[in-house]
């Protein structure tokens, strides 16, 4: 056996059909694309006894076709993209919509190496076939490359691979649907946010996202899910949202507040509570407790409800502590930016009074992360401040050179 193949066990005729009558149904009721495309290329890659099944998806406004799932050689998650007018093989069955079989693809003019090259793979042979939906319509290839007999795919191989492309692409044109809605939340939760902090911030956008890092990473750190750290993420931006209720003389006062004013800031919690009540969306659900809660603190002493310790939701505790880092390290209207070790000492010192114990104690085993996350956004400044700073120069000596 070559280098480039390896074991895979043998399956009887009646496995082969009872892996075909599962594949519908797995398929069918997973909606996440990255997983779904990972699970139809698993059982391709059993029922054709293949080393290697790579599942490529038309991007129409890049024209290009991509894939992040390449079984075997541990290539699940390498990115692979190619130019949809390309003249290889994956390229050409995504325009014509035939099928495309190599008994020796290095013979063939039709492919290419470049993949090979990159991936450190070597083809010998390869099927590809057009992945259709109802109307006919390409929506990317399906790819196979090397039984594990060392034999050449026939037309049996061709029959089942062009079944299993029909029985997945209903289900891929539906995650990839779902998927679209999602990330079109997540962007207008985003937008959202940005309309709210917009307003008191010089860098809106760098806050949003560290506060989304750090709310994250403390959710791991907990032991929560990878879904519910996803969730807690992607709902941490809007927890000041209910600032677009306020007005600029108390938004955005240079010195101290008076107690009325302080009272009115304050409301801010209010509003973002009422703004997002009802959601049905969880991550509107989530961001609802995090505008209501996020200034309560674990002595009691926080506002709007004066909650206490557990009372207190777990999604708003762990964004208060992300959202007090990143408010002390950056700065504002109102005051100057605290050293990131400041901060994560007052962090440190908090703990018990404004924030949940065992979060400062999720906040001191990531805080490595957090740092290196800082002293990044601190250079990427510095080295914005002189880009700018090279032009003012270059503006300034050509006025002087007229």
């Amino acid at each position: 056996m070559n280098d480039f193949q390896t074991e895979t066990p043998k399956l009887s005729a009646d496995e082969k059909l009872n892996l075909l009558v599962k594949f519908g149904a797995r398929i069918s009721s997973e909606l996440r694309l990255d997983k779904l495309l990972d699970i139809i290329a698993q059982q391709i890659t059993l029922m054709l006894d293949v080393v290697r099944c790579t599942i490529y998806l038309k991007d129409s406004d890049r024209k290009e076709l991509w894939s992040k799932i390449a079984q075997g050689h541990g290539l699940e998650h390498t990115e692979i993209r190619l130019p949809l007018d390309g003249n290889d093989v994956v390229p050409i069955v995504a325009r014509t919509g035939q099928t495309i079989n190599l008994p020796n693809a290095y013979e063939d003019e039709r492919f290419s190496m470049a993949v090979d090259m990159v991936t450190d793979f070597r083809t010998q042979t390869m099927l590809a076939v057009p992945l259709k939906n109802n109307s006919g319509k390409v929506l990317g290839v399906f790819q196979v490359a090397n039984k594990s007999d060392g034999t050449p795919f026939d037309k049996k191989d061709e029959g089942i691979l062009l079944l299993l492309a029909t029985l997945a692409a209903s289900s891929i044109e539906i995650a990839k649907l779902y998927q679209d809605v999602h990330i079109a939340q997540l962007e207008t939760i985003y937008r959202l946010a940005v309309t709210a902090e917009y307003r008191d911030q010089q860098d809106t956008r760098a806050h949003l996202k560290n506060i989304s890092i750090i709310s994250y990473l403390l959710a791991l750190a907990l032991g929560l899910s990878k879904k519910q750290a996803e969730l807690i993420k992607n709902a941490s931006p809007l927890h000041d949202i209910g600032k677009v209720a306020l007005a600029d003389n108390i938004l955005l006062k240079p010195g101290r507040l008076t107690p009325e004013e302080f009272e009115i800031m304050k409301s801010h919690t209010i509003y973002g509570g009422r703004i997002l009540e009802g959601a049905h969306s969880k991550v509107l659900q989530v961001a609802h407790k995090m505008s209501l809660y996020h200034h309560e603190k674990w002595n009691g002493t926080g506002y709007p409800k004066g909650l206490k310790a557990e009372e207190i939701p777990l999604e708003a505790r762990i964004v208060t502590v992300a959202d007090v880092f990143d408010a002390l390290c950056v700065a504002r209207v109102y005051k100057k930016a605290w050293k990131t070790d400041d901060a994560y000492l007052y962090i440190l010192g908090e703990s018990g009074k404004a924030f949940d114990p065992r979060i400062v104690a999720a906040f001191n085993r990531i805080y490595s992360s957090v740092r290196k996350l800082y002293a990044k956004n601190q250079a990427s400044q510095a080295d914005a401040l002189s880009e700018e700073a090279a032009v003012q120069a270059s503006r300034i000596s050509s006025l002087r050179d007229e």
